[in-house]
């Protein structure tokens, strides 16, 4: 429910979504949400519904069985951002009363408005039920074509490499990088606007790489059981585009397709960018796609904090205020973050073989090639493509460990 109250407490347009004994209230043109006790629902809601305060406390006590301390409340309510700003406030942002609040900054480098672009009714059709069924069948097919197929499965130092010329190939790799990437975080949006919602699209990392992603932050407004479209959205997109490279793959080893041998070199690429996307996407001990739907399918607020918290506290390096932040934390999270923590420390062992797999052999041949002709000198031009190319493939790796050293210097 939305929209801003006209008697004494002016809230800002928030969304208020029951899950269970909390209530998960936030405002979705900034992307702050918090959980609280039900009761804090249904005064907002009141309120919300232009209820007057003695109205909204009377509300509340019936609901909790005991008076409520509602000026406590709505001061908590002006500290957390959701009230409206009167005519004399000073807003945070531009610093001119009334101005639109800027979103709160999830990724280092990220979009500041929220975008639609797609009307619900016109995406709705590509997430229904009938659409998933067909996600998952071609997901099957996928599947089944690794195994029956195995010389489809790509070879990294062979299939990343469109031409002979290694250097143009780093080139031409890094468009299809991000028209893949582009593709992926589309149908995340795409499936938000599934739902009637918007999106932003930043910059991230992860680890050691370099990650574009869509900020879903407007998921918590919908109940849990809508979420999952849009949290798989990207992977639908990636095992679409998937299943229709190898069954052209297929067609060509079959011969019932006979293009020129670039065009089958042009679709190993792809099938080598697209399957190492998605393989990535599977690592639910990084924040990934699949890591987000283990989140919203265990019901936790804030799973990864924990699971921080709780490995300080078993290799003995936990401060008192991190001990008391770990108090305070949702039961929910402790009991997953128990075991989840195990799950992300091992995850450097399923990040390392990825790494290894599909990175690797592109890095250390490129290096390879660019070496030889960085022999040749400054006044060779065949010195500068070389690091042109070097630059272009280790240039997302540096920028993730820009970002991770200026995160460690802000702490």
């Amino acid at each position: 429910m939305t929209g801003p109250m006209t008697g004494g407490v002016r809230l800002r347009p928030l969304t208020v979504v029951e899950e269970g004994d909390e209530a998960l209230v936030g405002d979705p043109a900034t992307g702050t949400f918090v959980a609280m006790p039900a009761v804090g629902g249904v005064v907002i809601s009141a309120l919300l519904r232009g209820a007057s305060e003695e109205e909204a406390a009377a509300e509340a006590e019936a609901f909790a069985g005991e008076p409520v301390d509602l000026p406590s409340f709505v001061a908590t309510l002006a500290e957390l951002g959701f009230l409206e700003d009167r005519p004399g406030d000073v807003p945070s942002g531009d610093g001119r009363a009334g101005a639109e609040r800027q979103a709160v900054r999830t990724a280092p480098i990220q979009m500041r408005r929220w975008i639609a672009g797609v009307s619900r009714r016109a995406a709705r059709p590509f997430f229904g039920r009938a659409a998933w069924a067909c996600y998952l069948a071609l997901a099957l097919f996928c599947l089944a074509v690794f195994v029956t197929s195995p010389s489809l499965f790509p070879s990294p130092a062979r299939d990343a490499f469109l031409l002979d010329d290694v250097g143009l190939s780093v080139l031409l790799l890094m468009p299809f990088v991000l028209v893949s990437t582009a593709l992926h975080e589309g149908g995340h949006w795409l499936a938000a606007r599934a739902i009637g919602l918007r999106s932003r699209f930043g910059v991230d990392r992860r680890m050691m790489l370099l990650v574009l992603e869509t900020d879903l932050s407007q998921l918590w407004t919908v109940p849990r059981r809508l979420r999952y479209g849009p949290l798989l959205g990207g992977i639908a997109v990636d095992v679409v585009v998937l299943s229709l490279l190898l069954a052209a793959r297929l067609l060509i080893r079959q011969g019932v397709w006979s293009p020129a041998p670039a065009v089958d070199a042009t679709l190993a690429v792809w099938v080598f960018v697209k399957l190492a996307g998605l393989l990535w996407q599977c690592m639910v001990f990084l924040r990934t796609d699949l890591y987000a739907v283990l989140v919203n399918a265990l019901g936790c607020r804030d799973l990864w904090r924990v699971k921080t918290l709780l490995l300080r506290r078993a290799f003995g390096r936990l401060t008192p205020a991190q001990a008391a932040e770990l108090v305070a934390a949702g039961p929910t999270d402790i009991r997953a973050g128990r075991w989840f923590r195990w799950v992300w420390l091992a995850g450097f062992a399923g990040v390392l073989a990825w790494f290894v797999f599909f990175v690797l052999p592109v890095v250390v041949a490129t290096l390879a090639w660019t070496a030889d002709r960085l022999v040749l000198g400054p006044f060779e031009p065949r010195f500068w493509y070389a690091l042109l190319c070097a630059a272009l493939l280790l240039g997302p790796y540096v920028l993730a460990l820009f970002l991770a050293v200026r995160e460690r210097v802000r702490r």
